[in-house]
């Protein structure tokens, strides 16, 4: 067997914004160490202002490129992330970049081939992704299609006849979700975009303007990339704090961290 040249510049660096989740943060850059390093792929972590115990765990490792971003006051959350994102963008010098939240848990490394073989082939492809947070299954993800659809048209009849209602929503997901998603970012520097262009969730406009500039989006079904990692939704909502002890997803965030700290302990 050949021996990894630690020398070659890698093709795609790794980034992630660690905002009050120490815990999961610790899970994830574990999941990611041994194949990063073997790789040489650079992992660029950017703590948005935590001021707690992750920020030290973050210095602690000798392995990671680490990034300290100072809020400048209040901001939405989504706002910072975003120009998280920018601040690890305007460092990076590798041509491509794979965006990955701190809930996010790869099992199997293979998920970066797979997701670069699309750029490889392409090169005018600008982002692939999943455009769903988890993998709900065939029968809940069409009853999901089902009921938003009949609810987004039932609003839209309301409205035409003149009758009070709320906005309708997208009864379909069109924008890739940033928990883990490859984007060209030599293609981005070269049209000059970012992340974080408008109010919107980081990446949506970007989005938008890609495919306006005539490149192409790839989008990898859950049901294919969840086959190689697993996603805590909104748990870095709930490891800051974001919902009541109660509520399901905090109850989701807890129960994942059961489950790895009992599989820790048993390996221990």
């Amino acid at each position: 067997m050949g021996t990894v040249d630690t020398l070659s510049k890698p093709t795609f660096s790794i980034v992630l914004v660690n905002y009050k989740t120490l815990d999961l943060t610790r899970i994830c850059l574990d999941l990611l160490h041994a194949h990063a390093r073997k790789q040489n792929i650079p992992v660029w972590v950017v703590d948005n202002d935590s001021a707690d115990d992750s920020v030290a765990y973050l210095r602690s490792l000798n392995w990671i490129k680490l990034i300290e971003r100072q809020s400048p006051g209040k901001e939405p959350g989504h706002i910072a992330h975003g120009k998280a994102l920018d601040m690890a963008l305007d460092s990076i010098d590798t041509d491509y970049v794979f965006l990955m939240h701190t809930d996010t848990f790869v099992f199997d490394a293979d998920v970066f081939a797979m997701m670069m073989d699309h750029c490889n082939k392409n090169p005018n492809v600008a982002a692939v992704g999943c455009t769903e947070q988890l993998d709900r299954g065939l029968p809940r993800t069409v009853w999901r299609f089902t009921s938003r659809f009949v609810k987004h048209h039932a609003r839209r009849l309301k409205q035409s006849l003149g009758l009070r209602s709320r906005a309708p929503k997208p009864y379909r997901e069109t924008y890739l979700k940033s928990f883990c998603t490859l984007w060209n970012c030599r293609l981005m520097k070269q049209r000059g975009l970012h992340f974080q262009i408008d109010d919107r969730v980081p990446g949506y406009e970007l989005q938008d303007r890609v495919i306006e500039l005539g490149h192409e989006v790839v989008f990898v079904s859950p049901g294919k990339i969840f086959k190689y990692l697993d996603h805590v939704q909104a748990g870095t909502v709930s490891a800051a704090g974001g919902y009541a002890q109660n509520h399901r997803r905090s109850k989701m965030y807890q129960d994942i961290l059961k489950r790895f700290r009992a599989a820790n302990t048993s390996m221990s």
